[in-house]
C-alpha cells in the first residue's frame, strides 16, 4: 500500500481508535477466567485479531455478536493441556504482537504438553532471550532459536519466587502476573528491578482485578506478592469495555495541533495508559487543550519546543517527534533506549524518514533532539514496516510543503487500520493505491 497526503487543513470530530493495550489484555484475562465474557467496543487490529486466534488455539469459544461486541467462553479450558483435546503438540501465532507474545508466552507454558510459538514479521528478529533466562526458574524448559522464534514451551509452568529485569519491557510481567493468576500462586512473590512502563502494569492489575483474577499486592512497582488466600471466583459472566487508545489517539492529537481544530472522543484522561501523557506534551509545546465531556479539542497556534521524558511510554516517540518538528527550538526527549526493539530501531528510522523531510534529529545516549520550526518538505519515505513510522510521517506531511508518499503504508493495520480513513473524515487530502483501489 502507498500513501499519499497532501498538506490538508483539518476539523471535525473523530472517534480514538480501541486500546490494543486494553483489547489484548482483556482476551488474556477472559481465557484465565475460566468463564464467559462479554468485550464491547473491542478493537480489530491485527495485533487484537491475533490475541482472539491465540486464546481460541487454546480452547476459549469466541463469538462476534451482532453489535460488535465479542463473547467468550473459556469455562471448557484446561491450560494444562490447552486446545481441543489431543496429544500432538500445538502451534499458536502471535501474528506480529510484541505485547502478545510476551504476554500469552508464560500462560502458554502453563501447558504440560509441548507448544510452539510462532509469529511473523518484525516479531522474528526481536530478542527473546528472557524466557531463556526465566522459564528454566519455573519449571519450563525452552527451546528457541538462538534467542528468535519459533519458540517450544513445555511446562506446566510453577508460580516461585522469582526476580526478574524489568528494565526492557513491562509486557513479560503482564504475562507473568496472568500466569500466576491462572496457577493459582499462593505466598509467592515476583522481585522486579528497574520497571519501566510502569502504567501499563497498573492497567495489568486492573483488568485482572475487572475479571475476577487473583490480583498481586503491588510493592511499589518493586515486588509483586500472591498472598495465601485462594483464588477468586470468577463471575458468571464479565462484562468489559475496551477503553479509547491513547497510542493511536496520540496521532490524532498531534495532527490537531498542526493542522487544525479537530475533537478526539473515547479518551479517558483517566486512564491507566501510559500514553496519556501525551497531553503534557501538547500543552508544553503551547497547543490548546480542551477537556470536557465532548472530547478532547485542539486548537492549533505557535508551538514552541518542549522537554519531555518518554522512558515509560516510548510508543509516543513518533508523534512527539511530529509534533516538535513544527515546534520552534530544540525539543529534548529522553528514552531512546527503550526504541531498539520495536518493529524498527526507531530513534534510527525517525531519523532517516524525517530526515527525509528536511528534520534534523540528533541522536546521544538516551536523549533525542529535535530541530523544529523551520518546516518540512513532502518526500518519499518508507514506514519501515513499523505502524507507527508510518502514522507519525502521515501527520508530519499534513503541513509538509508538497505530497508526502508513504511507502509500505499499510503497516498501520498492525494497530490502527482505519487511521487513514479518519484523517480524511477530518478533511486530510489522502489517497491509497492498492490494487487500483483508491480513497480521496
Amino acid at each position: 500500500m502507498i500513501a499519499t497526503i497532501q498538506p490538508s487543513v483539518l476539523s471535525d470530530t473523530v472517534q480514538a481508535p480501541a486500546s490494543k493495550s486494553a483489547m489484548q489484555r482483556a482476551c488474556a484475562a477472559a481465557l484465565i477466567s475460566g468463564g464467559k465474557s462479554i468485550i464491547y467496543n473491542p478493537g480489530h487490529s491485527n495485533d487484537d485479531k491475533a490475541a482472539l486466534q491465540v486464546i481460541t488455539a487454546l480452547g476459549a469459544k469466541v463469538n462476534t455478536r451482532s453489535d460488535g461486541a465479542i463473547e467468550t467462553d473459556s469455562s471448557g479450558v484446561n491450560l494444562s493441556s490447552p486446545g481441543i483435546s489431543q496429544n500432538n503438540a500445538l502451534t499458536i501465532n502471535c501474528g506480529e504482537s510484541g505485547l502478545g507474545i510476551r504476554m500469552f508466552a508464560p500462560v502458554i507454558a502453563l501447558s504440560r504438553l509441548p507448544v510452539t510459538i510462532k509469529g511473523e514479521g518484525s516479531l522474528l528478529s526481536r530478542p527473546m532471550d528472557f524466557f531463556d533466562e526465566i522459564f528454566p526458574r519455573l519449571n519450563v524448559t525452552v527451546s528457541s532459536n538462538n534467542g528468535r522464534l519459533p519458540v517450544v514451551l513445555s511446562g506446566p509452568l510453577q508460580p516461585r519466587n522469582i526476580e526478574i529485569d524489568g528494565s526492557l519491557s513491562s509486557q513479560f510481567l503482564t504475562g507473568l502476573l496472568m500466569a500466576y493468576a491462572a496457577a493459582e500462586a499462593r505466598d509467592v512473590t515476583i522481585k522486579v528491578n528497574n520497571l519501566k512502563s510502569r502504567p501499563y502494569i497498573d492497567l495489568t492489575l486492573k483488568v485482572m482485578q475487572l475479571f475476577g483474577l487473583k490480583t498481586p499486592e503491588n510493592n511499589n512497582y518493586k515486588a509483586f506478592y500472591f498472598d495465601q488466600s485462594p483464588a477468586r471466583l470468577a463471575p458468571s459472566e464479565t462484562t468489559y469495555t475496551v477503553e479509547g487508545d491513547w497510542s493511536g489517539g496520540a496521532f490524532l492529537l498531534v495532527a490537531g495541533a498542526i493542522a487544525g481544530e479537530i475533537t478526539v472522543r473515547g479518551l479517558d484522561p483517566n486512564s491507566a495508559q501510559a500514553d496519556k501523557k501525551i497531553l503534557e506534551a501538547l500543552q508544553d509545546a503551547g497547543a490548546g487543550t480542551v477537556i470536557s465531556d465532548e472530547g478532547i479539542r485542539l486548537v492549533p497556534g505557535a508551538l514552541k519546543a518542549f522537554t519531555f521524558d518518554a522512558t515509560d511510554c516510548p510508543d509516543l516517540f513518533p508523534p512527539l517527534v511530529a509534533l516538535a518538528a513544527y515546534s520552534s527550538g530544540t525539543t529534548v526527549i529522553k528514552g531512546v533506549s527503550r526504541l531498539a526493539h520495536k518493529e524498527s530501531n526507531r530513534g534510527l528510522t525517525l531519523q532517516d524518514e524525517f530526515g527525509k523531510m528536511g528534520l534534523q534529529i540528533d541522536l546521544q545516549d538516551d536523549i533525542m533532539h529535535v530541530h523544529g520550526g523551520k518546516g518540512l518538505k513532502g518526500a518519499t519515505v518508507h514506514s519501515r514496516h513499523d505502524h507507527r513510522i508510518a502514522m507519525a510521517c502521515a501527520v508530519a506531511a499534513l503541513r509538509a510543503e508538497g505530497a508526502t508518499t508513504i511507502e509500505e503504508a499499510g503497516a498501520i493495520s498492525k494497530s490502527y487500520p482505519d487511521f487513514y480513513e479518519d484523517l480524511v473524515k477530518l478533511g486530510a487530502n489522502v489517497k491509497i493505491k492498492q490494487q487500483s483501489a483508491h480513497i480521496q
